[in-house]
């Protein structure tokens, strides 16, 4: 089967002997014991702890990779070269290259495809932008351009803890002091969550008595919605049923969030 470009990707080349200490000290990935063709997941946030831009990072023997969404790209790349400072990095955007479909293993969710960088000329098709979302959403897993864009959410707001993007027991790392605060206290109130029904609308309120959060994606009868998880809670306490455009909708609760709001209840008490 031939490999296929991933749509509205883009890749930064990250090489030389401080490239791994660049990344350690900047975004919020650790690099430890990281092994040669392993794929990490990972961010850069402003110093107010929000995501500027989230990227895949493959590891070769030389170089490392950012796969990231092409909207962030311009941002990632000039936020990058500004934190270089003295360190011998080359950081470059390569033009002759694209992700494709391949081997390695998108950390994210193992319903995803895996990937790999693929010189241009050699791939002939592209995986349509409907494929790709309806992929993505059903594993629950939001993107930059369609869920949020940079600046405008925290790493919990979109998972990024969850989907393993974020070391908080490595040293400092821009906004390290905001994300770890709000870990460390109990207090994460917003999550993106799989919804399924048939109002779903990209922007339209989830209601339960009152809005508790928005619509950020669809695919068909899918989709995933930034949710106040505190709201989700009383709602349900309250009895009231979950809808979008006056049309009945379910919610997803993942294991790991009935833990998060045992926690979140507790910080409230």
């Amino acid at each position: 089967m031939s490999k296929r470009i991933i749509p509205d990707r883009s890749i930064i080349r990250l090489s030389g002997p401080d490239m791994l200490a660049l990344l350690e000290r900047t975004v919020t990935h650790s690099v430890d014991n990281w092994n040669t063709g392993e794929m990490r997941y990972g961010a850069l946030l402003t110093p107010q702890g929000k995501i500027i831009a989230d990227y895949l990072a493959m590891l070769s023997l030389d170089n490392i990779y950012l796969d990231v969404h092409s909207g962030a790209a311009d941002e990632l790349e000039k936020r990058l070269k500004l934190f270089r400072l003295r360190s011998d990095v080359v950081i470059e955007r390569l033009t002759e290259d694209v992700v494709t479909e391949g081997s390695w293993v998108d950390v994210r969710s193992t319903h995803l495809p895996h990937r790999a960088i693929s010189p241009k000329a050699e791939i002939g098709l592209e995986m349509t932008r409907e494929e790709w979302h309806a992929a993505r959403i059903a594993a629950g897993v939001p993107e930059w351009g369609a869920d949020y864009r940079g600046s405008e959410v925290f790493p919990t707001d979109v998972n990024l803890d969850v989907m393993g993007g974020i070391d908080y027991r490595k040293g400092c790392f821009v906004g390290q002091e905001v994300a770890s605060r709000m870990k460390r206290k109990g207090k994460i109130r917003k999550r993106t969550l799989p919804v399924h029904g048939d109002g779903l609308k990209v922007g339209a309120d989830v209601l339960a008595g009152s809005s508790i959060g928005t619509i950020s994606s669809v695919s068909g009868t899918h989709g995933l919605a930034l949710l106040r998880t505190d709201r989700l809670v009383s709602a349900e306490a309250a009895g009231h049923a979950f809808t979008c455009g006056g049309r009945p909708i379910t919610i997803d609760r993942p294991a790991w969030l009935d833990l998060e709001l045992i926690a979140l209840s507790a910080a409230n008490d």
